[in-house]
Protein backbone atom coordinates (compact mmCIF):
# COMPACT_ATOMS: atom_id res chain seq x y z
CA UNK A 1 0.00 0.00 0.00
CA UNK A 2 1.95 3.05 -1.09
CA UNK A 3 0.38 6.61 -0.58
CA UNK A 4 0.93 9.78 -2.44
CA UNK A 5 2.31 12.09 0.36
CA UNK A 6 2.85 15.80 0.04
CA UNK A 7 4.60 16.09 3.50
CA UNK A 8 4.10 18.83 5.39
CA UNK A 9 6.91 20.05 6.64
CA UNK A 10 5.24 23.25 8.81
CA UNK A 11 3.65 23.33 11.90
CA UNK A 12 2.36 19.34 12.48
CA UNK A 13 6.03 18.40 11.80
CA UNK A 14 8.68 17.75 14.05
CA UNK A 15 10.63 21.55 13.76
CA UNK A 16 14.04 19.28 12.72
CA UNK A 17 11.98 16.96 10.67
CA UNK A 18 13.08 18.86 7.51
CA UNK A 19 16.61 18.92 8.65
CA UNK A 20 17.64 15.47 9.00
CA UNK A 21 15.00 14.21 5.64
CA UNK A 22 17.31 13.12 3.12
CA UNK A 23 17.33 15.25 0.00
CA UNK A 24 17.87 14.53 -3.89
CA UNK A 25 20.67 16.27 -6.02
CA UNK A 26 18.72 19.57 -6.76
CA UNK A 27 17.75 19.85 -2.77
CA UNK A 28 14.70 18.79 -2.48
CA UNK A 29 13.25 16.12 0.41
CA UNK A 30 13.28 12.95 -1.02
CA UNK A 31 9.90 10.93 -1.43
CA UNK A 32 8.15 9.97 1.85
CA UNK A 33 6.86 6.11 1.73
CA UNK A 34 4.15 4.57 3.52
CA UNK A 35 5.64 2.08 6.33
CA UNK A 36 2.57 1.17 8.10
CA UNK A 37 -0.34 2.58 10.37
CA UNK A 38 -0.45 1.91 14.29
CA UNK A 39 -2.95 2.59 16.98
CA UNK A 40 -1.51 5.42 19.15
CA UNK A 41 -4.03 4.15 21.93
CA UNK A 42 -1.03 2.66 23.57
CA UNK A 43 2.47 3.72 23.53
CA UNK A 44 3.32 1.43 20.19
CA UNK A 45 3.79 4.21 17.76
CA UNK A 46 6.12 6.18 19.70
CA UNK A 47 8.23 3.09 20.41
CA UNK A 48 8.41 2.36 16.95
CA UNK A 49 9.48 6.02 15.86
CA UNK A 50 11.80 6.18 18.53
CA UNK A 51 13.48 2.61 17.64
CA UNK A 52 13.27 4.00 13.65
CA UNK A 53 14.78 7.67 14.94
CA UNK A 54 17.30 5.90 16.62
CA UNK A 55 18.28 3.58 13.39
CA UNK A 56 18.31 6.91 12.12
CA UNK A 57 15.76 6.55 10.10
CA UNK A 58 13.39 9.77 10.16
CA UNK A 59 9.54 9.98 10.12
CA UNK A 60 7.16 11.63 9.11
CA UNK A 61 3.71 10.91 11.08
CA UNK A 62 0.45 11.87 9.44
CA UNK A 63 -3.25 11.35 11.13
CA UNK A 64 -6.08 10.10 9.23
CA UNK A 65 -9.65 11.23 9.46
CA UNK A 66 -10.15 13.13 11.85
CA UNK A 67 -6.95 11.79 13.95
CA UNK A 68 -4.78 15.43 13.92
CA UNK A 69 -7.94 16.83 15.88
CA UNK A 70 -7.61 13.90 18.30
CA UNK A 71 -4.01 14.37 18.94
CA UNK A 72 -4.61 17.72 19.85
CA UNK A 73 -7.62 17.78 21.89
CA UNK A 74 -6.46 14.37 23.38
CA UNK A 75 -3.24 13.94 23.04
CA UNK A 76 -3.73 10.63 20.63
CA UNK A 77 -5.17 9.79 18.29
CA UNK A 78 -8.36 7.30 18.31
CA UNK A 79 -7.52 6.80 14.30
CA UNK A 80 -4.11 5.89 14.69
CA UNK A 81 -1.18 7.55 13.11
CA UNK A 82 0.71 6.67 9.55
CA UNK A 83 4.16 6.36 9.57
CA UNK A 84 6.45 7.71 6.24
CA UNK A 85 9.79 7.38 5.86
CA UNK A 86 12.21 8.09 2.92
CA UNK A 87 11.89 6.39 -0.10
CA UNK A 88 15.62 5.19 0.18
CA UNK A 89 15.50 4.06 3.77
CA UNK A 90 12.34 2.29 3.18
CA UNK A 91 13.92 -1.47 2.97
CA UNK A 92 15.79 -0.82 6.35
CA UNK A 93 13.09 0.81 8.13
CA UNK A 94 10.56 -2.84 6.61
CA UNK A 95 13.58 -4.93 8.09
CA UNK A 96 13.78 -3.55 11.46
CA UNK A 97 9.90 -3.41 11.92
CA UNK A 98 10.01 -7.15 10.68
CA UNK A 99 12.72 -8.03 12.99
CA UNK A 100 10.90 -5.73 16.24
CA UNK A 101 7.72 -7.65 15.47
CA UNK A 102 9.18 -11.44 15.27
CA UNK A 103 10.71 -10.47 18.95
CA UNK A 104 7.77 -9.79 20.43
CA UNK A 105 6.48 -13.16 19.84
Amino acid sequence: MDYTLEPEWGRQADKNLLKRWPKDKQGKPSRPVFLERLHSMDMGAELRVNMLEAYGIPCLLTYPGDGSFGQVILGMSGCGVDIYVPEEKYEDAKALCEEENNEQL
